[in-house]
């Protein structure tokens, strides 16, 4: 098939400016592209070296100049040096060679246009930082437990809360089952307790200037919802907030979390019950409940905090009983945003806060958005990033990505596992022929579609026995399709075939949360999300979308930034919120994930 554009970008990994046969003793050099500048650091003998990562990119638009500073007669001069990119994209775009080289009076000027392996973004995300850190402060017996847990998705006793004072700051809680998340923990503050409290202080202005591994990423600050008429702050939390409000904190999120709030919705059904709703309807009794439990919480939390002079705190309402899950949720959401108040939103603090939360699939979906934008995704057009690396290596990088932003209690690594790949490379290479047109219905109803295929597949699977398989469409060891074993090219096939499979992987994994709720994964979990989505009618949607699309460009229409656009907004219109994960869950009937192959 022909290619529907010359690359219009390429991708700047490496620059190094060789000397040793020239006169001129280079004293500095810096590259600039376009608007964009980097300096380049002197390497052994007489020569600069600089790697760029990710690197920077050259559009036919753009200059691509050395600026060199050299001493001549001991006076300090300056030197332009402009590149020729036409011949740097003719050469790309014809031969196999991947360095371009230019001569300019004996200096000797190597442009690396491509680099020796495609590295996972995500893996350059968790190696500056590994998890997302954060501090809870709490008396015993707050909900604290209840709260990380699950929110986190990670065992009850991480904190050991019926141990009163037994706190460390400094101690990092960490779990196997969420390795991109780490725990510190501090008991409440006591009415003249003045020692817990400057730990507190001290520990959190320590961690200001540390590095992104090391850094804070949030606090929350955790109180009981109380009584009518009971105390809400001490002088103690009082404090600590104003040295918030002050800055002595810094910029790390700081969110209260009222604690228990299912408490305070049974307390206002009781009362209900018993007054003026007696004998009234159990849903309009739930209603009149919830409705008088946010006056309440106004009234007796969220009054007297925004009373406290300085500028608001944010705060959330939260229970860990299964029918308020939603407000975790909440919870999450707003710690990211303020995360994303203080840092730029694509930053590793801001990704790793939606990595490591397991409530809200939206989040993930965000980060793998945000992970997208910064390499791969915006090579499908031009092939910057991919040219001369075969399909399969593409198509696993781009899995990596998405998986590693997933997060899921994946002990086997499963997902990352052959099978898995082979399962997925077929789906949609099974999707690239010709298909009758399917009309994209609307979220809920896409999703409710998927929930059927899932109950269809549980009953028949029950019917034949109850170690029977799933049986998904893949023998282990995978199906390899035809154009795996081809050089990624600017073609319509590839950018189809890239689309599809960011697409397809991203709703398949969000099925598979729809299941697992934070379990240990399976190959029977993970074959039977796969085989829902594989027989539902939104897989035969999103293909017809893509399909659609990428059959109505034309040379001058292929850019990079439409075609990630294009991506983002099939996705998008997939995304399910918290709310709708509890009503899909309570569609989705009992089904024996474990293993009967002990995987």
């Amino acid at each position: 098939m022909a290619t529907l554009a010359v690359s219009s970008h390429l991708p700047v990994h490496g620059i190094t400016i060789d000397f040793t046969r020239s006169r001129t003793n280079i004293e500095s050099a810096e590259v600039r592209i376009g608007r964009s500048s980097s300096q380049i650091q002197r390497d052994a003998g007489k020569s600069f070296q600089q790697k760029f990562s990710p690197p920077m990119v050259l559009s036919h638009r753009d200059s691509f100049s050395l600026h060199i500073q050299y001493k001549k007669c001991f006076v300090t001069k300056i030197k332009n040096i402009n590149l020729k990119t036409g011949d740097m994209f003719r050469m790309y775009s014809e031969n196999e060679e991947q360095e371009y080289v230019e001569l300019h009076k004996k200096i000797r000027i190597i442009v690396a246009l491509s680099e020796a392996e495609l590295r996972s973004t995500s893996s350059d995300i968790f190696q500056k930082c590994p998890r997302f850190r954060i501090l809870v402060i709490g008396k015993s017996g707050v909900g604290k437990s209840s709260l990380i847990s699950y929110a986190f998705g990670v065992e009850k006793n991480i904190i050991s809360e019926n141990q009163p004072g037994a706190a460390d700051i400094e101690k990092e809680l960490k779990s196997p089952q969420n390795k991109r998340f780490v725990l510190h923990d501090s008991k409440g503050f006591e009415a003249g307790d003045r020692y817990n409290l400057e730990i507190v202080r001290d520990f959190i202005v320590r961690r200001k200037g540390m590095s992104p591994e090391h850094q804070l990423h949030a606090i929350w600050f955790c109180f009981e919802i109380p009584r009518a008429g009971g105390p809400f702050l001490e002088n103690g939390a009082e404090e600590f907030l104003e040295w918030k409000r002050s800055g002595i904190l810094g910029d790390v999120p700081v969110i209260i979390v009222f604690t228990k709030y299912d408490m305070l919705i049974d307390r206002m059904e009781r009362t209900l019950a018993q007054t003026t709703l007696d004998g009234s309807d159990d849903e309009v009794i739930k209603k009149h409940a919830r409705d008088e439990a946010k006056a309440e919480l106004q009234n007796i939390c969220v009054g007297p905090l925004q009373a406290l002079p300085g500028p608001d705190i944010p705060y959330a309402a939260v229970s860990a009983e299964e029918d308020f899950r939603g407000t975790l949720s909440d919870l999450v959401e707003k710690t990211k945003h303020c995360i994303d108040q203080h840092s730029a939103p694509d930053s590793e603090a801001a990704v790793m806060s939606s990595v490591a939360q397991r409530v809200h699939p939206g989040l993930n979906i965000d980060a793998s958005i945000k992970v997208g934008k910064k390499r791969y995704w915006k090579s499908l057009a031009s092939c910057a990033l991919f040219k001369n690396h075969q399909m399969v290596h593409c198509l696993d990088v781009l899995h990596t990505d998405i998986v590693d932003v997933w997060n899921f209690y994946d002990p086997q690594s499963h997902l990352h596992g052959t099978n898995f790949k082979g399962m997925m490379r077929k789906m949609v290479n099974d999707t690239t022929a010709e298909r009758t047109r399917a009309n994209p219905i609307q979220n809920i109803g896409s999703w409710l579609s998927v929930v059927g295929a899932i109950a269809g597949i549980v009953a028949a699977v029950a019917a034949a026995g109850p170690a029977a398989p799933i049986a998904a469409p893949i023998a282990a060891g995978a199906v390899l399709a035809v154009y795996v074993g081809q050089v990624y090219q600017t073609c319509r096939a590839a950018i189809q075939s890239s689309m599809a499979y960011i697409a397809h992987l991203t709703l398949v994994l969000q099925t598979l949360y729809l299941l697992s709720e934070s379990q240990a994964l399976t190959l029977r979990a993970i074959e039977l999300a796969f085989k829902a989505y594989d027989a539902s009618p939104m897989k035969e949607e999103v293909f017809t979308w893509i399909q659609d699309y990428v059959t109505s460009l034309t040379a001058l229409d292929v850019a990079d930034e439409d075609i990630m656009e294009k991506v983002i907004e099939v996705i998008q219109f997939y995304k399910i919120d918290a709310a709708q994960v509890s009503k899909l869950r309570e569609q989705i009937p009992h089904v024996d994930l474990s293993a009967p192959d002990g995987s």
